[in-house]
């Protein structure tokens, strides 16, 4: 499994309550693009229409031999998942306060493959927590390893 592109910000703002694992609708070029690492989804969300889950403003990077072959670079691409996953997430959705985030695309053999998160947003203070949380791992990281230092 190789990482192409990681959404660290969905961690900062959503509780992550499940993971699913999705293939993308791509053309050759696009593939090409991926390949060589020129994927972004850090403003990329997730919708459904038609039963059918859609990504939008998923970044591609038109590839450079591509010419007439390239297409445009922030389309809307289709996800494909099983019927009984996507009635789930449309489900969840449904309730207040879930929505659909993009984790992570990464290459799986030959596929390229992108996680999709269903998630709950986070208050201010649930950001605050978690922050202070990550302060004081760090601090008891740097003190073990300064104890272990002498």
């Amino acid at each position: 499994m190789k990482l192409i592109a990681q959404n660290k910000k969905a961690y900062h703002d959503y509780f992550i309550e499940e993971k699913y694992e999705a293939g993308i609708v791509l053309v050759g070029t696009e593939v090409k693009s991926i390949r060589m690492g020129k994927c972004s989804v850090k403003e990329s969300f997730i919708t459904v229409r038609n039963g059918e889950i859609q990504i939008l403003n998923m970044h591609i990077s038109p590839y450079e031999k591509g010419n007439i072959f390239n297409k445009d670079p922030i389309r809307t691409r289709k996800l494909l998942l099983h019927k009984y996953e996507i009635n789930k997430i449309q489900g969840s959705i449904a309730q207040k306060g879930y929505t659909v985030v993009p984790l992570k695309i990464y290459l799986k053999g030959s596929l390229v493959k992108v996680q999709i998160g269903l998630a709950k947003g986070k208050k201010n203070y649930d950001k605050r927590q978690d922050i202070a949380k990550k302060d004081q791992r760090r601090a008891a990281e740097k003190e073990f390893k300064v104890k272990n230092l002498y």
